[in-house]
Order: C-alpha cells, then sequence, then structure tokens
C-alpha cells in the first residue's frame, strides 16, 4: 500500500506541474522578474503562485474519489452481499434524500479503527465510506449518525470550500515566501540580476515555515466544519446518537486505537486518531469531548 500511496503521489504531481505550466502559458505568464531582471513583477508573480497554489488543491479535489479507493482499499458496494450491507446503501439513500443531495457511493474500507469518511467534488456525486471496524464495534444508530455526519459533510459542500481555502493559502505562501527570497537574494548575496543558488535554499526553507504556520489557518477552518458536520448528524440522525457515536469514538481514542486513513483524508473522517490533544492548533478535528459538550448544548 505504501508503495501504491508513494506512486500515486509523484502521479499527482506531475500532473499539476503540467497543467500549471500550459495554464501559465495560456496566461502569458514567463517570469516574474520585471523587464531589467532585476526587480519583481508583483501582478505576474501573484499569478504564477495563484496558477500554482489552486492548480494542486484543486486537482486533488477532482481526484479525490478515484484517490480515496485506491488509498484506502475502498470497496464499493454496487450489489449487496449481505443483509447489513444493503441496510448500509438503504441508509445512506434515506439520509441523502433527507439532505437533499444525489446518492453517494457507498464503501466499506478495510480498518481496525472506528472511522468515515466523505469526499469528491461534487455534492451530487461523492463517495461515502465506513471502516469495517466501525461496522462491527457501533449498533445501527450510532453508524447512522456516523453516516449522517458524512453526509453532512458533503451536503455543506465541505470538500469544495477547504480546497478553495486550501488554494488561497498555497498561493501566498509560494507569494510571499519568493518576495523574502527576492529581497534576501539582493540584500546579502547581493545579486543584481536573475536569482542567486541562494535565493531558491531561503525561498524553500520560507515556503516550509510559512506552510506549516498556514496549516493552522486550514485546520481552524477544518475544526469549524466538523461542528457543522456534527449538527448535520444530529439533525439528519438524531442527536443522543450522535452523541452515542462521538462517545464511542471518544473511548477507543483513549485506548489509542491506530488510524489507518491517509492524512489527506482524515479531515473529513468522523475522528482523526488522538492526534488533536497533542497539538491543537493543527488539529483537523476539534477534541471529541468538546463536540459531544457542543451537541449536549442544543437544543432539543
Amino acid at each position: 500500500m505504501s508503495v501504491l500511496r508513494i506512486g500515486l503521489f509523484l502521479l499527482t504531481n506531475i500532473a499539476v506541474i503540467a497543467v500549471a505550466s500550459i495554464t501559465l502559458s495560456l496566461l502569458g505568464v514567463g517570469s516574474y522578474l520585471d523587464e531589467s531582471g532585476s526587480g519583481l513583477n508583483l501582478q505576474a508573480l501573484l499569478i504564477f503562485c495563484g496558477v500554482f497554489g489552486f492548480t494542486g488543491s484543486l486537482f486533488s479535489l477532482f481526484i479525490s474519489k478515484w484517490m480515496a479507493k485506491r488509498t484506502t482499499g475502498t470497496r464499493i458496494i454496487d450489489v449487496p452481499r449481505t443483509a447489513d450491507e444493503r441496510w448500509l446503501l438503504e441508509t445512506v439513500q434515506e439520509l441523502a434524500q433527507k439532505a437533499g443531495i444525489g446518492m453517494p457511493e457507498v464503501g466499506i474500507f478495510p480498518a481496525q479503527q472506528s472511522n468515515a469518511f466523505a469526499t469528491g467534488w461534487n455534492k451530487n456525486s461523492s463517495l461515502v465510506a465506513v471502516s469495517s471496524g466501525l461496522l462491527t464495534r457501533f449498533n445501527k444508530n450510532e453508524v447512522r449518525a456516523v453516516l449522517a455526519h458524512e453526509i453532512g459533510h458533503v451536503a455543506n459542500g465541505d470538500m469544495v470550500t477547504l480546497a478553495l481555502i486550501q488554494g488561497v493559502v498555497n498561493t501566498f505562501v509560494m507569494f510571499f515566501a519568493r518576495i523574502i527570497g527576492h529581497f534576501v537574494d539582493r540584500a546579502i548575496f547581493k545579486t543584481e540580476r536573475g536569482h542567486s543558488f541562494g535565493y531558491y535554499i531561503v525561498v524553500f526553507v520560507t515556503e516550509m515555515v510559512l506552510a506549516v504556520l498556514a496549516s493552522m489557518i486550514v485546520a481552524w477552518f477544518s475544526r469549524r466544519r466538523e461542528y457543522r458536520a456534527d449538527y448535520a448528524g444530529a439533525t439528519l440522525a438524531d442527536r443522543n446518537s450522535m452523541i452515542a457515536a462521538l462517545a464511542r469514538l471518544q473511548a477507543e481514542t483513549q485506548a489509542k486505537v491506530p488510524n489507518a486513513m491517509p492524512d489527506t483524508l482524515t479531515a473529513f473522517g468522523i475522528s482523526s486518531g488522538f492526534s488533536n490533544k497533542m497539538m491543537g492548533a493543527f488539529a483537523s478535528h476539534p477534541p471529541l469531548e468538546d463536540r459531544i459538550r457542543a451537541l449536549q448544548n442544543l437544543h432539543s
């Protein structure tokens, strides 16, 4: 599985670079240095960064279903083999109709941890998958609440929203890193025209630092969307079942059952494992106790 993920990662990045390069050519953006080669053309630089920043996030969004199936080993239920699979399909169909979205693909992925995720760029053509561990240990009311939570992500357009936020963040990380790199190259390395090797080192290091800081912004938005998905779960299913499902997840989190999902999917999983207690500002999910408390405080 790790070799497959590395291969998909490399292919995705090659495709992103190809699409971005073609887009820049069509826009007539070559170099972001001015005509003298000594200063920055900020407009060209912003376009350059925007194209690369949004191409990566949007391309990942458009292939998210395809990637999710292959990186998690999700088996799509086309024809139910068991009564439980039939119930799963019927429950997702009921919740999707209630939420006003098209019927998602429904799948099961092999994982010991109780988890689920939703993905897809189109709310009328999404994917909702649950782990085999969740189906084994949760009762049907709790599974229904988890499915409602994931349907809530789809209905709220969370995948598209976070992809756009990530695109904006990517753009400005690249933009400011290159401005800082240009300034350092001129002030310290005394480069008068073009850019020296030092520029690229500074840009690389600055991008890494800014990307870490910017990830807190994306994580903050992700946590807000998680509360909304919990509310959707409580509305589409029922509040007590949603609370019970989160409480069961909390018990497994404290037992530190390992998370089998790739990092790229944890933002839309019902649980992100136990990392949210370790580094709260970078966590894609709020602490489970906070989510449970928020539901308990809802008016009946």
